[in-house]
């Protein structure tokens, strides 16, 4: 009997804390709201999301931290509770690659949490259009995936808008076997985008051999599709299923359980210094002999870590190649700076797409 009364007990200390918590964050939205109306007065613009505070804040909380309370889920609570602040100034807009429930959806939702206001467009250069003419503060694009590669069509827009990268997000691509149905017996056919597909041959080829699959446009229009056929299956995530009231016949059937995409942020300002920043380049230079080495070698001369090289064919020109170069540093930093006119001297056509936090 005891036992029960001390849950009872629990119970109501829970209750008189989350009361506090409530008052607290409302306290804190006070707060936010005045420095909306300090920076609307001084002219900059309020409701703009600053990762540096963020990162400041979400640091200093999981130093603190003494536990029980795990310090991934305090990056989580806060990013929920500063996007809900950042509503109050007004709405955040987010445009990203379309339909909803995508990883692309997915991977904004990580950055920018649940009270933004998100709009999916039908194509990457519908994001890079709706950043450019001011109707979303970001846009979200893939560049690459960790089995696929390089996203072309990402670094194609990059040669002639003005946008600058504000920030990068590395999503987990794991996909889950989503139904009406009950069992994996009553599966008649399965849906999903063909790099899903791909993704979980293996897995398929084992459990489902004779199921015959289906191609479509996006993984989250294979869950709209069993919605009303408990016949039906899709390959989708989570927020698919959570979507269109689906259940998880089986819950991570990818063949490689280190799948990653890397999505940009894109944005008309650049975001403030972080000191973990990283900085990308989009660069050209002529094919001939050592022409690489020598556009490469004032990275290592003023001791700058390159962390990505991804190159391709110049649509405009034959014989020329394109570089989009990742090095770790900010492009205010001296040494950046000098390594950087160093290089500029040296190819044909050299372009910052921006410096911003790295991914932590």
């Amino acid at each position: 009997m005891g036992s029960h009364e001390d849950i009872q007990q629990y119970r109501k200390e829970i209750d008189r804390l989350d009361d506090e918590i409530l008052r607290l964050l409302n306290e804190r939205s006070k707060n936010v709201i005045e420095i909306g109306k300090l920076k609307k007065q001084s002219g900059a613009e309020a409701n703009l999301h600053t990762p540096a505070r963020e990162a400041e804040i979400v640091e200093r909380l999981t130093r603190q931290n003494r536990g029980p309370f795990p310090n991934d889920a305090i990056r989580s609570v806060y990013r929920e509770v500063m996007s809900a602040s950042l509503s109050l100034e007004g709405p955040q807009k987010v445009a990203y690659l379309g339909p909803r429930a995508t990883f692309t959806h997915l991977a904004c939702i990580q950055k920018f949490g649940q009270s933004a206001q998100y709009i999916p467009v039908n194509s990457i250069t519908d994001v890079f259009n709706e950043v450019e003419r001011g109707r979303a503060n970001f846009g979200v694009v893939p560049i690459e995936n960790s089995t696929e590669g390089v996203v072309n069509h990402t670094l194609d827009m990059f040669i002639d808008s003005s946008l600058l990268i504000y920030g990068e997000v590395l999503q987990e691509v794991s996909h889950n076997l989503l139904s009406k149905a009950d069992r994996l017996e009553d599966i008649k056919t399965i849906h999903s985008h063909p790099h899903a597909i791909a993704q979980c041959r293996h897995w398929l080829e084992t459990n489902l051999p004779h199921v015959p699959l289906s191609e479509v446009p996006s993984t989250a229009r294979a869950a709209e599709l069993c919605a009303d056929d408990p016949t039906a299956a899709a390959i989708a995530s989570d927020l698919a299923g959570q979507l269109y009231n689906l259940k998880v016949l089986k819950s991570r059937i990818e063949d490689n359980i280190n799948n990653f995409t890397r999505f940009l942020v894109l944005s008309q300002k650049p975001p403030e210094h972080t000191g973990k920043d990283k900085t990308s380049i989009m660069l050209s230079v002529k094919d001939k002999v050592g022409a690489l080495y020598e556009l490469l070698r004032p990275f290592a001369s003023h001791g700058i870590n390159m962390t990505k090289i991804e190159s391709r064919p110049s649509r405009r020109k034959a014989w020329e190649y394109l570089f989009f170069v990742d090095i770790e540093g900010h492009m205010d930093e001296d040494r950046v700076k000098k390594a950087l006119e160093e290089v500029k001297s040296r190819c044909l056509f050299l372009k910052i797409l921006g410096s911003y936090p790295a991914h932590s």
